[in-house]
């Protein structure tokens, strides 16, 4: 008897403190959308993804009357359940709530709640000083000191005061008059619990107990693309401070500290950018060669490296190759099978998405496939870098729950198709700061991570050590 009410009470245990949460899955109708494959009102659908850093997304929707008018949207939820909170995240310029309505299966709706002339808003500052289009010039890697905006995000999380019961769609009407500025909305959320529902970062525990990053000091260079040699003993930084973007080289010394500068002028031949995107024990891609539109270059180039001597072997050549963007970004699997690369055309799902071509028997590469919707989001993906496994990929994105502008964060393949990818998990606040976090490149010999950061309105290169274990699974 004694073992059952023990169960008894963990059931009840349970019951009490589980919540159950479910984020809009339907779009039923709606009042204006700007349309396109960003900023539309299909944003609004999933978990938060411009939260909790707030501000501006593309992830969110922006309605036509943004800025003064009266709008609303319906959503339906996968299945029906019982309402204690509805959450609207309103992560430019909170506060335009002005009335919900739930709809309990009938194909009506009902009001729940209305705004009181006295009711306020929680909002917090947005840590961030600034969308992505002030930092990136289009070749996405030069960044400048953004202006301080206040974008006032928030969430509207509105507890009824008595539960509905097999509620099955929500329609939020907004008055976006209340307060000044651009507004979007990134997500609808219910729940049966009075619990605040928030936004989470998909952030693996192990990664915030890292120790933190620090600086590598390089002196007066302004670091783009980082590139570190097999044995872990040369860096290779590209100097956007210099008239062309040049690579400029730095040795580790016996005390592990980078020096002796060196420039490398011999690969710095091209006009407008010089990077290398990965460096092999046998070959290294380096990118940033004027190509012309409509052919099937790329601007990427490999070279051979044997022992620290890099010599050009070939243009890397793509079928049917097109890209908005003057530049892009790459990578290779270690056998140059299969290339990866971040570009932005007509069809990518948001602004740069991540896609992959396999080679050809003359050496060129086929038309490139995109790599997914778990990965690719309706904002960047980008700085792509592919481990030696050939599994592992660290790269860039403002299209997901972050820190900062733009985040570090990994993804895996998970089978031979490189269609299907792991759900992208950031790196954590240990490397990613509130601020432009980007270029990572991982150094499998000291197993360091190293990656350029905005610190101050300047662009530095940080280092932290990470143990491969946890990056290739």
């Amino acid at each position: 008897m004694k073992k059952i009410i023990i169960l008894s009470a963990l059931f009840l245990v349970c019951k009490v403190y589980s919540q159950q949460v479910q984020w809009a899955s339907k779009l039923i109708k709606y009042s204006t959308d700007l349309g396109g494959k960003q900023y539309g009102v299909k944003r609004i659908l999933g978990k938060p993804d411009a939260f909790p850093q707030g501000g501006s997304s593309p992830n969110a929707w922006v309605p036509k009357n943004a800025l003064d008018g009266y709008e609303f949207v319906e959503v339906g939820f996968e299945k029906p359940q019982t309402v204690k909170q509805i959450a609207i995240f309103e992560n430019l310029n909170a506060g335009c709530v002005t009335r919900v309505l739930v709809d309990t299966g009938n194909g009506k709706y009902t009001g729940v709640w209305g705004r009181k002339k006295d009711w306020k808003t929680p909002t917090y500052r947005a840590t961030l000083t600034g969308d992505r289009n002030y930092y990136f010039g289009r070749k996405r890697r030069k960044i400048q000191k953004a202006p301080e905006v206040n974008f006032n995000p928030g969430i509207e999380n509105i507890i009824l005061d008595s539960p509905v019961s097999n509620v099955v769609a929500v329609r939020v009407e907004f008055s976006f008059a209340l307060v000044p500025g651009q507004k979007q909305i990134d997500a609808i959320g219910i729940s049966d619990s009075d619990k605040p529902l928030d936004a989470s970062i998909s952030v693996n525990s192990l990664f915030e107990e890292l120790q933190q990053s620090s600086v590598v000091d390089l002196g007066n260079v302004v670091p783009g693309s980082i590139a570190i040699s097999p044995d872990g003993n040369k860096m290779y930084v590209t100097n956007i401070n210099s008239d062309k973007d040049e690579i400029v080289s730095f040795t580790k010394n016996a005390s592990g500290n980078w020096g002796n500068m060196q420039n490398e002028t011999s690969l710095s031949t091209n006009d407008y950018y010089n990077f290398f995107a990965k460096i092999t024990p046998t070959y290294a891609l380096k990118g940033g060669k004027t190509y012309t539109r409509g052919t099937t270059q790329t601007g990427f180039e490999i070279y051979t490296y044997q022992n620290g001597n890099i010599q050009f072997e070939k243009d890397v050549n793509v079928v049917a190759y097109n890209n908005y963007d003057n530049t892009a970004d790459a990578s290779l699997t270690k056998d140059k099978s299969v290339l990866i690369m971040a570009i932005e055309t007509d069809f990518t799902q948001g602004g740069s998405d991540l896609y992959f071509s396999k080679i050809k028997e003359d050496g060129t590469y086929g038309i490139l496939q995109s790599m997914g919707k778990v990965v690719n989001s309706a904002g960047d993906e980008f700085m792509c870098h592919l481990l030696s496994d050939d599994k592992t990929l660290l790269f860039v994105s403002n299209g997901y729950s972050g820190f900062g502008d733009n985040d570090i964060y990994l993804t895996q393949r998970l089978d031979d198709t490189w269609k299907n990818w792991s759900e992208p998990v950031n790196l954590g606040s240990k490397i990613n700061s509130n601020d432009y976090d980007g270029n990572p490149y991982y150094d499998e010999t000291t197993e360091k991570l190293y990656y350029t950061s905005s610190v101050n309105g300047e662009l530095k290169v940080k280092n932290i050590t990470i143990p491969k274990k946890l990056l290739m699974k």
